[in-house]
């Protein structure tokens, strides 16, 4: 596969110095992963400069440089520059071009808000599947294209990598393709030039304001999926104001838009639910029709996530009792409210979620207390080198629970004790219903010690990852695994003695 800087760049705002007709057979942003032939994009990055590595990119072989200023290199004359005006723009337009635009060879849905957008994706993959259709996955667990699983890295890929993986799931002859959208990716142009069929938003809680540093910054990242940038058919919950204003917006630009939400005025809400240990059923309001069904997954917040996957499956055209069908059989998403299961168990219910967010937290919480088991107890920290903002608020909202133990989850580069004391700060005068435990095996067997038969444990904040980052050093560690071992370590003697 080959293209010259002219098919890249065709209908760009650029200026190309040297040969138009120059092949590029490859697209690199990291100048240690150039490979001769690749254009090089000098990235301006948050913390680095991308122009700094423009001669080690053509000692690796590169003949093009995607620049934001003309460079003068001593060994850069037969090297051809296309000056533009955004780096970032110009290697996701590139690379779509590069790939032959392949978004817009299947029904694309892309998901943002800050909770809720795994379970989301996973739910609409699973509606469009059971329609008939070859699906895909992207997003925080990983990509999935048909049958075949991979790990990823982000979230939201950086756009040369996205429109790769779009390149393989269009040559997969995948149909629908759901994925996470972060504002990260959005802010960052990761998705630029991209189609989407379907554009859905979950909700907005405190996250990521390291980054945004303000509500209304992090809100207009997400809203950048819904405006003329990214023409598509909307699904909004507009359970809160954002999905409200959102709702506002898109409806004055004349989109076609679903709402859903707990309101009466969503065009997708809930009649009745009857909330089990490992069901729900629920009778839904669509478009005025009623729906009634069960699905296999528990708590009030994953009713909105079924109502925003229910309006996505409208928005592609599957019949709503279809969509209520396929729903009955989802299945339940890794490392979201997942029930760890063992042979010994003693009673306890043991559970691991991904919440690290105040708001994502609380609905966990809330779910499983709702079940109505006895005690409950959450083990949980936060992430370091992340908005600290939310950590005395994670702390408060831990206090809903009948005792809370505070760990470490991935520390980075920040103290572990330091990052612990922010998180308390929050609990106040609380001490006699809460522990500090900084190691994170021990304070998930210190939860499993303390728990009674009928007693549930939440343990957040990690939820499907299996390692734990802890300065340079990326350590083997499943929440689901360590829980497994401990509740066998505490139990299976009492099994034993018992028979």
């Amino acid at each position: 596969m080959a293209k010259t800087c002219a098919d890249l760049f065709e209908g760009f705002n650029c200026t190309i110095l040297g040969n138009p007709s120059e092949e590029v057979s490859g697209i690199a942003y990291r100048s240690n992963r150039v490979q001769p032939g690749d254009a090089f994009f000098c990235i301006v990055g948050l913390a680095v400069d991308g122009h700094s590595f423009a001669q080690d990119a053509i000692d690796r072989g590169a003949k093009v440089l995607i620049v934001e200023r003309k460079l003068y290199l001593a060994d850069a004359t037969d090297v051809t520059e296309v000056v533009v005006a955004d780096s970032r723009k110009a290697l996701a337009y590139a690379a779509a071009q590069f790939y032959d635009n392949p978004s817009r060879a299947f029904s694309l849905v892309g998901v943002t808000g800050t909770n809720g957008k795994t379970t989301t994706t996973y739910l609409v993959e699973h509606i469009a599947r059971m329609a008939g259709k070859k699906t895909g996955v992207i997003g925080t667990v990983g990509t999935t294209i048909g049958d075949v699983h991979e790990k990823s890295e982000h979230t939201t890929p950086e756009s040369s990598d996205l429109q790769h993986l779009f390149a393989r799931m269009r040559d997969a002859k995948c149909d629908c393709v759901a994925m996470e959208v972060s504002s990260h990716a959005l802010d960052l142009c990761r998705t630029w030039d991209t189609r989407f069929s379907v554009t859905a938003f979950t909700n907005l809680t405190q996250d990521h304001l390291d980054y945004h540093h303000t509500f209304e910054a992090y809100f207009e990242a997400k809203a950048l999926l819904f405006s003329h940038d990214y023409p598509a058919r909307r699904v909004i919950c507009i359970d809160d104001k954002w999905g409200a204003e959102l709702n506002r917006r898109c409806t004055e630009a004349g989109d076609m838009v679903v709402t859903t939400g707990f309101d009466e005025s969503a065009a997708i809400h809930p009649v009745k639910v009857d909330y089990g240990v490992a069901r729900t059923d629920v009778v839904l309001s669509v478009r005025g029709e009623e729906t009634a069904f069960s699905y296999p997954l528990v708590g009030r917040f994953n009713v909105s996530n079924i109502m925003t996957a229910f309006g996505v499956g409208l928005m592609l055209g599957i019949p709503a009792a279809d969509i209520a069908k396929s729903l009955e059989d989802a299945s339940p998403v890794p490392g979201r409210l997942e029930r760890v299961r063992t042979p010994h168990d003693g009673g306890v219910s043991v559970y691991v979620d991904y919440a690290h967010t105040p708001d994502a937290l609380e609905k966990a919480l809330g779910s499983i207390m709702a079940l109505g088991h006895g005690r409950t107890i959450v083990v949980f920290g936060c992430g370091g080198n992340r908005d600290a903002g939310k950590r005395p608020l994670m702390g408060k909202k831990a206090l809903a629970a009948d005792y809370a133990i505070v760990t470490s989850d991935n520390p980075r580069h920040e103290n572990p004790d330091a990052i612990i004391a922010d998180i308390v700060a929050g609990m106040g005068d609380s001490q006699d219903k809460y522990e500090i435990v900084p190691d994170r095996r021990s304070a998930i067997r210190r939860a499993i010690e303390l728990a009674d038969a009928n007693t549930s444990v939440l343990i957040a904040g990690k939820g499907h990852e299996d390692y734990q980052l802890v300065g340079d050093e990326v350590l083997s560690f499943d929440d689901r695994v360590v829980a497994r071992e401990e509740l066998e370590r505490r139990f299976v003697g009492a099994a034993a003695e018992a028979n």
